[in-house]
């Protein structure tokens, strides 16, 4: 039976590391170009603090899936609705931000999930872009999308493997909101310390570790780390040091 083509639920099945880029832009075209990027397995479309709503996600969705590449989108809330709308547009997986229990993880794996497993609503008319057919989609989507629950808060940190048990696939490190939360310096001993307890409840778990990185010299210290999935750049940071580079060699 066919099952959805994601290039990241593959990489979590093999335990290969997977790299990704975020897109905070409506639009398919700059989407496209992130997801052809050489050595990428996900895109992440961001719904909650980029400038994207739900009527952007069919088209960007297809614009990174046609490339070869898992479309993501965080969702800008733990609510159902906004779970299923995601994933009805075709995307492969959704971050979920602000998670900081199992009670509200076991929340977003029931709303990801079709019957008897969860509650999500049958309705994927749109999922074109995952390669599966309409009729088998209900069968393999359980199985393959990717759950993805953002660690940003000190409690999530002290919850990690009550969470990491729910049913999750990765567990994302949110570093800055992580460092606001708990009150202490970014990169400090405390900070880097709620990190590292994440990183190795995951490693006990099975589940994949992931965190947000700015640029390729942070995510090559987190895969050193031992991290099973980092982000590499934005969109809008790259545009930003792209230019400031031209401009400095005038």
């Amino acid at each position: 039976m066919p099952s959805i083509i994601s290039p990241l639920r593959t990489a979590i099945r093999e335990h290969k590391r997977a790299l990704g880029a975020w897109v905070t832009f409506p639009s398919p075209a700059l989407a496209r170009v992130v997801a052809r990027t050489k050595g990428l397995s996900w895109v992440l479309i961001d719904a909650e603090h980029g400038l994207i709503t739900d009527q952007h996600y069919y088209d960007m969705v297809n614009a990174v899936a046609a490339c070869g590449v898992s479309p993501i989108i965080r969702i800008p809330a733990d609510q159902p609705w906004m779970i299923k709308r995601a994933l009805d547009s075709g995307a492969h997986g959704v971050m979920i931000p602000l998670i900081e229990s199992a009670v509200g993880a076991t929340a977003v794996v029931n709303a990801c999930k079709y019957p008897p497993q969860g509650i999500r609503g049958f309705g994927p008319m749109f999922t074109d872009a995952t390669g599966a057919l309409l009729s088998d989609y209900a069968a393999t989507a359980n199985d393959d999308i990717v759950i993805i629950v953002q660690i940003e808060l000190s409690n999530a940190v002290k919850e990690i493997d009550a969470i990491l048990a729910t049913g999750v696939d990765v567990a994302f490190i949110g570093p800055f909101d992580l460092s606001i939360n708990m009150g202490v310096p970014f990169g400090g001993t405390e900070h880097e310390a709620a990190i590292e307890t994440v990183r190795a409840a995951c490693q006990r778990a099975g589940k994949y570790s992931a965190m947000y990185c700015m640029d390729g010299e942070q995510s090559a210290k987190r895969i050193a780390q031992g991290f099973n999935m980092v982000s590499v750049t934005t969109d809008i940071d790259t545009l930003v040091a792209g230019m400031e580079s031209a401009v400095s060699r005038v």
